[in-house]
C-alpha cells in the first residue's frame, strides 16, 4: 500500500495554484499589452494614413447618403496630388458652416466616444468638416454654363450625368452662373446634389472667397464602410474630366 505524505501533497496543490494564477496574470499582461498596442497602432494609422468620418449631409445624394461612413486617404494632398472628380474632405475654411453649439458629454461618453475613435468606429469632428468632389485644380478657369448647361474647365465641357443629382426636368448643372479662375494652392469643389449643396458657388462672400485652400484637405474619400448596403469604392471619374488639359 502507497503512503502519500500529506505534507508534500499540500505542497504541489499549492504550487499548482501558483502556476494558474501566474498564468492567468500572464494573460491578462498580454490581453493589456495588444490593447494598447492596437490603440498605438490605430492612432499612427489616423495620424497618417486613414480616418473615419459619416456624412451628416444631402449635398453629395447619390453618391453619399446621410449617415453613410467613408474612409479617407490622409495621403492626399499631402503625398499624393488631389485630381479633378476627388471627393475630399476638408476643414470649413471660414464661413461655410453655420457656428454649431458646443457639445456637451459626460466623461464615460466622452471618453468612450474617443477611443471608438481612434479605432475608426466614430467621427465626433464630422460636423465640423465638409466633402465635396473636386471640380477645378489650381489654375483652372472653371465657369458655368455653357449654351447647353454644362460646366467647362479650361473651355472643356464636362458630362456631369454620371454623379450629378439634379431636380426633376432640369439638365443646367448650377442654379447660377459663374466665372473663376482657382487661386495657387486652392480647389474649387461641387456637391453632387447640386441644386442642394452650400459648395463653392455658394460661398464666394467668405474669406475664402469660395475656394479650398489645399491646407484644410484632410484627403481623398475612397470608400463607403457603412452601412453594408452602401459598401462601394468611390470613383472620380477619370473619363468625364480626362480631356481637360492643364491650366494655362
Amino acid at each position: 500500500m502507497t503512503h502519500i505524505d500529506p505534507a508534500t501533497s499540500t505542497d504541489d496543490v499549492r504550487d499548482q495554484k501558483r502556476g494558474r494564477s501566474k498564468g492567468v496574470r500572464l494573460f491578462i499582461r498580454d490581453i493589456v499589452l495588444i490593447f494598447l498596442a492596437a490603440i498605438i497602432i490605430s492612432v499612427g494609422i489616423k495620424a497618417f494614413l486613414i480616418r473615419s468620418f459619416y456624412i451628416p449631409s444631402e449635398s453629395m445624394q447619390d453618391t453619399l447618403e446621410v449617415n453613410d461612413r467613408i474612409i479617407v486617404n490622409e495621403l492626399v494632398p499631402k503625398l499624393v496630388p488631389v485630381q479633378r472628380g476627388d471627393i475630399v474632405v476638408f476643414k470649413d475654411p471660414g464661413g461655410w458652416l453655420p457656428a454649431a453649439p458646443p457639445v456637451h458629454q459626460n466623461g464615460f461618453v466622452a471618453g468612450v466616444d474617443w477611443v471608438l475613435s481612434i479605432v475608426g468606429l466614430s467621427a465626433p469632428d464630422s460636423n465640423d468638416h465638409l466633402i465635396k468632389r473636386v471640380i477645378g485644380l489650381p489654375g483652372d478657369k472653371v465657369a458655368c454654363c455653357n449654351a447647353f448647361g454644362q460646366m467647362t474647365v479650361n473651355g472643356v465641357p464636362l458630362d456631369e450625368k454620371q454623379y450629378l443629382k439634379l431636380p426633376a426636368g432640369v439638365t443646367k448643372v448650377a442654379g447660377n452662373d459663374f466665372s473663376v479662375t482657382v487661386p495657387k494652392n486652392s480647389l474649387w469643389v461641387m456637391g453632387d446634389n447640386r441644386y442642394n449643396s452650400a459648395d463653392s458657388r455658394l460661398n464666394t462672400d467668405t474669406p475664402s472667397k469660395g475656394f479650398v485652400p489645399m491646407d484644410d484637405v484632410v484627403g481623398r474619400a475612397f470608400v463607403i464602410t457603412w452601412p453594408a448596403s452602401h459598401w462601394t469604392w468611390l470613383d472620380n471619374y477619370p473619363n468625364v474630366f480626362g480631356g481637360v488639359g492643364a491650366a494655362q
